[in-house]
């Protein structure tokens, strides 16, 4: 097995001379950790004496506390070191200058899941805006991403759908890790911050999380395992809807279903329970919280079997189209609010354009829709290789 070096172990093996005296925060929270489950902030202040002087949080907060979308975070102290822990994630997503004011870098350790709506990559983008405006630099702390390097799945962002689940034009599973995340929004998208990447040693594009020799540390309450993280760009998409996608479970997003599925139809209307990279298993489960809490659910768990078949966009589509052809009745979209907007629907954010939507709802062919993407991922493929940093 592969012995993946972070980004945040190679800083403490080999700091850089031009951060010696510098201000330092850590935008970070409990999966930004080394190789002996010892936290950044630890080791960070150990490493650079009395220059670490504020940590950030992102959604979920600095200990990933916090269950779910729209739950606020509040400033507070860190209880090791006593500093100020500023919540990215609570009255304001963008820093202020009195959040940067202690800090002359920022240090940003965040554990990405390869998915065009995980808001972690946005509170990364509005800490590198705030740094060009402010004055102070970012450096990216690299970790892999646990979908792998190569696969690029989706269709791109439309502007009209642009919200904090997607800021930039980019395909639901860019096949980027955050430092070349952030390279790309600092050069094709304009930011022009003061951006440095410390990379990963050993990692390869196509490597799977558990082949990196890491132990996975959820970033969110609600990505548990990498078998969650790995379904999650597809599953993520009945957060739009009503169908429990497994919050309140011990499998969320492995899991998903509500009381009125019918397994068997739906089976039929996607050609059976053996599909590309994966089975889908018929289940029955009660939500402890969030969607149908205490009510019995039919649906199914994915078993993934297949990592480089596996296509977790496309799948979920044709369940979705699936469920709408069958449960039409029943079957609703969920109503704003949704990441903090107002009037939009939330699967039209999800989906990073309405026009899907309408695709899935008139019954259009899914691979006909994903062939029509088909030149705009290869756009953005050819874009990303720019910023890659691994071979």
């Amino acid at each position: 097995m592969a012995k993946v070096k972070t980004g945040l172990e190679a800083l403490i093996d080999s700091p850089p001379d031009w951060m010696r005296n510098k201000r330092l925060g850590l935008l970070s929270n409990p999966a930004g950790v080394d190789r002996r489950l010892r936290h950044g902030r630890e080791r960070i202040a150990s490493r650079f004496p009395d220059q670490l002087k504020a940590l950030y949080s992102p959604q979920h907060g600095f200990f990933a506390e916090k269950q779910d979308n729209m739950i606020e975070s509040d400033h507070l102290l860190d209880p090791v070191l006593q500093i100020p822990v500023f919540s990215l994630y609570g009255h304001t997503r963008v820093p202020t200058e009195e959040m940067f004011d202690p800090i002359d870098i920022l240090l940003a350790d965040l554990q990405d899941v390869g998915t065009r709506v995980y808001t972690f990559i946005y509170t990364l983008s509005y800490c590198m805006e705030a740094a060009k405006t402010f004055g102070k630099q970012v450096v990216v702390l690299d970790r892999p991403n646990p979908l792998g390097g190569i696969r690029v799945e989706g269709n791109l962002l439309d502007p009209e759908c642009a919200s904090f689940v997607g800021r930039y034009s980019m395909p639901m599973r860019h096949g980027l890790t955050i430092g070349e995340l952030a390279r790309l929004f600092n050069e094709h998208f304009d930011i022009g911050c003061d951006l440095a990447v410390i990379p990963m040693v050993g990692w390869k594009r196509p490597m799977t999380f558990s082949e990196t020799g890491l132990d996975w540390v959820p970033p969110s309450p609600n990505l548990p395992t990498p078998a969650s993280a790995i379904v999650y760009p597809g599953q993520v998409i009945w957060e739009g809807t009503n169908i429990s996608e497994g919050r309140g479970t011990t499998q969320p997003f492995e899991m998903f279903g509500a009381p009125f599925v019918d397994t068997d139809l739906l089976l039929s209307a996607i050609g059976g329970r053996d599909q590309p990279g994966m089975v889908l298993r018929p289940v029955a489960f009660e939500p402890t919280a969030n969607k149908w809490c205490g009510s019995l659910c039919r649906g199914f768990q994915i078993h993934v079997n297949d990592f480089v078949e596996y296509r977790a966009y496309t799948t979920s589509l044709k369940l979705m189209q699936g469920m709408l052809r069958h449960h039409r009745d029943a079957f609703q979209w969920k109503p704003p609010p949704y990441e903090y907007e107002f009037e939009k629907l939330p699967i039209d954010l999800i989906l990073g354009d309405r026009n899907v939507r309408e695709s899935i709802e008139s019954m259009a062919d899914i691979d006909e829709m994903i062939c029509g993407w088909r030149e705009d991922i290869e756009k953005f493929i050819q874009i990303g290789r720019r910023f890659h940093l691994y071979p």
